[in-house]
C-alpha cells in the first residue's frame, strides 16, 4: 500500500471507524509486530515461543489502532512500536515465571564479574566465572539465559516512567538544553569506551542488535552460533556493561 494510500485509511478510518477498516489497518502493519517480536526475543531466548509474542503484540497494536491521534503528526510506526513491546512485557509479566531467587542472582553475578575482571585485567570466560561462583559452566549459562529478561524488564520500566512518548505528544519535543547535550555527549563518550573493552563477540551483538537493528535470528545465522548463546553472550555484555559504568549506568536506559 502506498503512502497515499495509507493516509486516506487512516483518514477514513478516523471518521467513520468501521470494523473493516480497522482490519485493514491491522493487516498492514502486522509485520511490525514480527519484528518487535524478532527484536525482543534477544532477551527471551528459548524461555518464551516467538509465535506467542506474536500474539501478545498482536494486542499491542490493537490497542495502538484504537488510540492513535493522526492529528498530532506523530509517525504511527514509532508509536505503536511502544505500544506492541509493552504489550509483550505486559503478558511475559504476568506469566511470572521468574523465582525472586534469580534477581539475588543476577546481582551476584553482575559483582562477580566485576571482581574477576579487576583481577584478571580482562573480561572473565564462562569458566572462570562459573569456578569462582562455585558452579557448573552450564549452570552459568542457564542463569544468563534467564536473566536476560530481568535486563529488559528493568530497561522497559525505566523507559515507562521516564521517557515514553504518546500519541498525544507534540513532535518534535522542545530543544535539549545546552548542559543536558554536553553531558550526554559526555555519557556517550565513556558507554563507548566501556564497549571498546568488551570481547569482541560481545561488542559485534551489541552493534548488531542496537545500531543495525537485527534480530537474534539474524545475528545468529551472521556469527555463526546458537541463538541461545547469542541471548546468553547479550546478558554478560550488558552485565559487565553496568558495573563498569557505575553511577552512569543510567545510560544504558536512555541509549538501549
Amino acid at each position: 500500500m502506498t503512502e497515499k494510500n495509507l493516509q486516506e485509511l487512516w483518514e477514513q478510518y478516523e471518521k467513520t471507524n468501521q470494523p473493516s477498516l480497522k482490519e485493514k489497518l491491522i493487516i498492514e502493519y502486522a509485520p511490525l509486530v514480527k519484528y518487535v517480536a524478532g527484536r525482543l526475543n534477544i532477551y527471551l531466548g528459548q524461555n518464551v515461543e516467538y509465535e506467542d509474542l506474536i500474539s501478545y503484540g498482536i494486542f499491542g497494536l490493537i490497542d495502538a489502532i484504537d488510540k492513535f491521534d493522526l492529528s498530532k503528526g506523530v509517525k504511527f510506526e514509532t508509536y505503536a512500536s511502544l505500544r506492541i513491546r509493552g504489550a509483550i512485557l505486559d503478558s511475559i509479566r504476568k506469566l511470572d515465571w521468574v523465582p525472586r531467587s534469580l534477581r539475588q542472582k543476577y546481582k551476584q553475578i553482575e559483582k562477580i564479574c566485576m571482581e574477576l575482571e579487576t583481577e584478571l585485567g580482562r573480561s572473565a570466560t564462562d569458566e572462570e566465572l562459573a569456578e569462582k561462583i562455585g558452579i557448573s559452566k552450564e549452570e552459568v549459562q542457564e542463569t544468563l539465559k534467564k536473566i536476560n529478561l530481568l535486563s529488559l524488564i528493568s530497561l522497559e520500566e525505566y523507559v515507562e516512567q521516564n521517557n515514553e512518548p504518546r500519541a498525544d505528544t507534540d513532535f518534535p519535543r522542545s530543544a535539549e538544553q545546552p548542559e543536558t547535550y554536553i553531558e550526554k555527549q559526555e555519557l556517550k563518550r565513556i558507554l563507548k569506551e566501556a564497549i571498546e573493552k568488551l570481547p569482541e563477540r560481545e561488542q559485534k551483538i551489541l552493534f548488531f542488535y542496537y545500531f543495525e537493528e537485527l534480530t537474534l535470528k539474524e545475528i545468529s545465522a551472521i556469527m555463526g552460533v546458537s541463538e541461545s548463546r547469542i541471548s546468553q553472550l547479550h546478558t554478560k555484555a550488558i552485565t559487565r556493561l553496568k558495573g563498569k559504568l557505575g553511577r552512569y549506568r543510567s545510560i544504558l536506559f536512555e541509549l538501549f
